[in-house]
């Protein structure tokens, strides 16, 4: 199952490592990253594949959540069907 991350808020160091680092220990593979920073903000869209993961989609979705409150980051992870409809409307 692949999924799409989000990730948005104030730039510093550390943001990609901090999520990059969840998504290995996870064994989650980044199929395809975008990053950039906008002004003083950073963004970051991710394509994952959870297929081999260690967490549920639920369990990841939490340890990414509380990675964002840590960090003062917005980061969402949405199954990709979800995301292609949500687009596609």
């Amino acid at each position: 199952m692949r999924s799409i991350i989000t990730v948005l808020g104030k730039d510093r160091t550390g943001i990609i490592a901090g999520v990059s680092n969840i998504l290995a220990d996870a064994d989650v593979n980044i199929l395809d990253i975008s990053q950039t920073i906008l002004q003083e903000y950073f963004t970051m869209i991710m394509l994952v594949d959870l297929s081999n993961s260690l967490k549920s989609f639920k369990e990841l979705k939490e340890t990414l959540d509380l990675k964002g409150q840590e960090l003062n980051l917005s980061i969402k992870i949405q199954h990709e069907d979800i995301f292609n409809s949500m687009h596609n409307v």
